[in-house]
C-alpha cells in the first residue's frame, strides 16, 4: 500500500565510483521511491550514480523533480525528459530549490559536491532553520570517515554534541526504507 506522499531529495554522486554497489543501491532507492509513490528530487544529472537513481525511478513511475544550474547542463549531461526541470544559475541555488521543495534528504556517496551539499543542510538544521531528516546511505562504510570527522569537530568543541543526532547513517536502501515509512506516518 503506497504511503502519504513525500519528496525524498538525494543528493549523491556525478560519478559511478569505484563499487558497483553505488549504482545498484542508487537504483534500488530509485524504484522504492516510485514504489512508495514519493517524488524524487535530485540535481538533474544523468551520468554518475546521479543518473542511476532519476533512471530508475523515472522508469518505475515516480514523479522526478531535477534541478541543474547551468553551467553543469553539458557536464552533467542534464536530464531534459523529467516531470519537473528547474535551471538554476548557481550551485547555491540548486541545493537551495531542491531543499525547498522536499521533505527529507538523503545522501547516497558522492564528492566534493555531494559534502557541499550535506554541509549546507547539516549547518541549516543546527542553526535552526529546518528539522527535516538526514540520511546518510552508508553502503560499505562509505561515510565513516565523515562521520569520525563530525565526532571529532565536536570533541574539540567546535560544533555541540547535538549536531551528531542531526543526521543518521543507514547502511542499506532497505533500512532506510522503513525509516521513511516511519516519517511518512
Amino acid at each position: 500500500m503506497p504511503l502519504p506522499a513525500l519528496s525524498i531529495c538525494v543528493f549523491c554522486g556525478s560519478r559511478p565510483g569505484t563499487s558497483p554497489l553505488y549504482a545498484a543501491q542508487a537504483r534500488d532507492l530509485g524504484t522504492l521511491i516510485a514504489r512508495r509513490g514519493w517524488r524524487l528530487v535530485y540535481g538533474a544529472g544523468d551520468i554518475g550514480i546521479m543518473g542511476e537513481i532519476a533512471r530508475s525511478a523515472q522508469g518505475a513511475g515516480a514523479d522526478v523533480f531535477g534541478v541543474i544550474p547551468t553551467h553543469l547542463m553539458q557536464a552533467e549531461q542534464g536530464k531534459r525528459n523529467l516531470g519537473t526541470l528547474v535551471v538554476t544559475e548557481t550551485m547555491h541555488e540548486r541545493k537551495k530549490v531542491m531543499f525547498t521543495n522536499s521533505d527529507i534528504v538523503v545522501v547516497l556517496p558522492g564528492g566534493a559536491g555531494t559534502l557541499d551539499e550535506f554541509f549546507e543542510v547539516l549547518t541549516w538544521r543546527q542553526i535552526g532553520l529546518h528539522t527535516k531528516p538526514i540520511y546518510l546511505l552508508d553502503l560499505d562504510g562509505f561515510w565513516q570517515p565523515l562521520v569520525t570527522l563530525v565526532d571529532h569537530v565536536i570533541a574539540q568543541g567546535f560544533a555541540d554534541p547535538s549536531l551528531r543526532s542531526f543526521f543518521r547513517p543507514v547502511a542499506t536502501v532497505a533500512e532506510l526504507d522503513a525509516l521513511l515509512a516511519q516519517a511518512a506516518d
